[in-house]
């Protein structure tokens, strides 16, 4: 069993990059619908390497 610590602890920072990162995905690959392929590996590559990343494993600093 794992304990509550070990999970993913995802607050609504989290889930709004989430979010942001499926809209741009969603961006990207309709602009490479288009043929635009300057754009769209460039913003896909962004979304992936950095935005996803950076909403997992956010942690918003605890309020004393």
């Amino acid at each position: 069993m794992a304990n509550k610590n070990d999970r993913l602890q995802l607050g609504k920072v989290n889930f709004i990059l989430l979010a942001v990162a499926a809209v741009l995905l969603i961006a990207g690959y309709v602009i490479m619908s288009l043929n635009e392929i300057a754009i769209s590996p460039l913003l896909l590559a962004a979304v992936y390497v950095l935005i996803i990343p950076l909403a997992l494993l956010y942690k918003a600093k605890p309020k004393d």
